[in-house]
């Protein structure tokens, strides 16, 4: 299973947005694909770190697939998520 990482701060109304957004398409993934390709969504907690603040900072809402270098930053639509993620996995 991998994680797909929705970095986030409390009171962001964009990544609540993402949050809601994201929900269909990693069930869809989940539903269609085999154990390999399951997904599962981690929030990540900007303001508790320094370091992703400075990274993500001014770009959040931000998905990042586990073990990949690419980001997604917002704005993005569900297909562009469902691309994102079946691309990479």
């Amino acid at each position: 299973m991998k994680v797909l990482f929705l970095y986030t701060t409390l009171g962001c109304h964009l990544c609540e947005q993402a949050e809601q957004l994201l929900a269909p398409v990693v069930d869809y993934i989940n539903r269609c694909g085999d154990e390999q390709s399951q997904v599962v969504v981690r929030l990540v907690e900007i303001a508790e770190s320094n370091e992703l603040m400075l990274l993500h900072g001014l770009r959040i809402p931000v998905i990042k697939l586990q073990g990949t270098e690419p980001e997604l930053s917002w704005p993005f639509e569900q297909a562009q998520v469902f691309e994102f993620i079946t691309r990479q996995l």
